[in-house]
């Protein structure tokens, strides 16, 4: 099929989006209920650590540091590759272009990931409750359709419908706690807020856990251009996504420890994963209340799948409006605004890589999930460290309002405390894929991360040499001020 050219422009939609449609944007991408539920019933049954509370409270102050200069810098640069423009401002375009390939894979792997949860949850559904037995891949590649369809719409509708979907999903987060906060198993223990029980052998781990449910977060700033004033909007939105986010999983790691016993809450989650979540509601609000929260797992899914594909999109479509990546995916649908191109080629990924994974007869959650959620986590905190030192860099010199704890010392704590948090994954790499410690696999996925930054960094080497006008816009289409 060939469309005609006047269907496409070089911009997107008008500026439509506020703090509020931007925060459903990337608290939906966090997929608050489905990260609850399996993001942190995994974490108690992995690590064996009770304290996992306490890694929320810990982790949301570290990424408010990085907000500040996110923030700050956010108010000079609005561009829809976020990260990458910060990067090619501050550190340089080389670092800038290396930034953007491992942000190109990290998000795909995360958005991918979840194909294989959502499809794996929708078929045992269905076996549980209609005894129907059918393949996960089906409802992965099902959903895979529906997104691509949405994600070439309006990016505000795309709101909308995120915007639905996550208050009640919120609502029914808040329901369950209740039910396990106030049905204590044994009784009021607080252990799980006891500091001494999170800091214990394997802590590592469960940092590397929280640091990938929060995953989303700091997706703000791809849809800068998009906003009505983004030198207030990435900010204000920043803040609320992280406040929002690491309260819903404090609270629901503690009402889930409690509200089975946290001497069981290991042996729970590792029998029952999902099931220890569910299961409180199931015990204390009967099966209705259960189901409908069942569905509204899955539809966190949805809206983090359809969150992440927006993100990827944009992404493409800032790397081909800059020259970066072919041309072709810088464009955007004339009617609607939408990166319509990188939108379709975000589908294409996905559709061969779940088709890969069904045909090789991968398993859904602990491979295609777990590899790819935990790859793109890491590489979401290595970007945020080199963010952090480009707001240094940026400001050095530079004059403006920004402070001294803007410009300097809140990136720089952001920076080394991140660096803490990466070396922490990878030394526990191995747990977190569930491989032997010699596994060649914990170090190809976080491979894959070093080989798209070296790929980056070549990119921009080569545009230097042959395209010198086009290297000399790299990061700075969409606007600088």
């Amino acid at each position: 099929m060939v469309t005609s050219a006047s269907s496409f422009t070089r911009g997107l939609a008008k500026p439509r989006l506020g703090v509020v449609q931007i925060v459903f944007f990337v608290v939906a991408a966090s997929g608050p209920l489905y990260a609850i539920a399996g993001g942190i019933s995994t974490t108690y049954a992995v690590t064996g650590i009770i304290g996992v509370p306490v890694a929320f409270i810990i982790l949301a102050p570290i990424l408010a540091l990085f907000a500040v200069g996110y923030g700050v810098m956010s108010k000079h640069i609005t561009n829809a590759g976020a990260f990458y423009p910060y990067v090619a401002n501050g550190i340089g375009r080389p670092a800038g272009v290396a930034v953007s390939f491992v942000a190109v894979v990290a998000y795909n792997c995360i958005q991918i990931g979840v194909y294989g949860l959502f499809g794996w949850s929708v078929a045992d559904f269905l076996k549980q409750k209609a005894g129907i037995d059918t393949p996960w891949w089906l409802w992965g590649l099902a959903i895979l359709l529906v997104v691509g369809v949405l994600g070439a719409m309006r990016v505000d509708l795309n709101a909308k419908v995120l915007g639905v979907v996550l208050v009640l999903e919120c609502a029914t987060i808040v329901v369950i706690d209740l039910a396990g906060l106030l049905n204590p198993a044994e009784g009021n223990s607080l252990a799980p807020l006891d500091p001494a029980n999170l800091f214990v052998t394997g802590v590592g781990a469960v940092f590397a856990f929280s640091v990938a449910v929060f995953t989303g977060f700091e997706g703000a700033a791809t849809y800068g251009e998009e906003t009505r004033d983004p030198a207030r909007t990435v900010a204000r939105a920043t803040y609320v996504a992280i406040g929002l986010t690491a309260g819903l999983y404090a609270v629901s790691s503690l009402a889930m420890a409690v509200g089975v016993g946290p001497s069981q809450i290991v042996e729970q989650a590792t029998l029952n994963g999902p099931g220890v979540f569910f299961g409180i509601s199931g015990q204390h609000l009967g099966s209705t209340v259960t189901d409908v929260a069942y569905v509204l797992f899955l539809t966190s899914q949805f809206a983090s799948l359809l969150s992440f594909h927006n993100a990827v999109a944009r992404y493409f479509f800032a790397l081909g409006r800059e020259g970066v990546l072919p041309d072709a995916l810088g464009r955007t649908n004339r009617r609607n605004g939408s990166p319509i191109v990188g939108s379709l080629t975000q589908s294409v990924t996905a559709l061969v890589v779940v088709s890969g994974f069904a045909i090789a007869g991968r398993e859904p959650i602990f491979e295609l999930f777990t590899w790819l959620g935990v790859t793109a986590s890491t590489g979401v905190v290595l970007i945020m460290i080199m963010v952090s030192i480009s707001v240094i860099m940026f400001f050095r010199g530079r004059g403006g309002p920004e402070t001294v704890w803007q410009r300097v010392i809140a990136p720089g704590l952001a920076a080394v405390l991140l660096t803490a948090i990466f070396v922490l994954i990878l030394a526990n790499f191995d747990v977190l894929v569930g491989t032997e410690e010699d596994s060649p696999l914990r170090w190809i996925l976080p491979g894959l991360l070093l080989l798209a930054a070296i790929a980056g960094f070549v990119r921009s080497v080569v545009l230097r040499r042959s395209k010198p006008a086009v290297y000399a816009k790299v990061g700075g289409i969409g606007g600088i001020h």
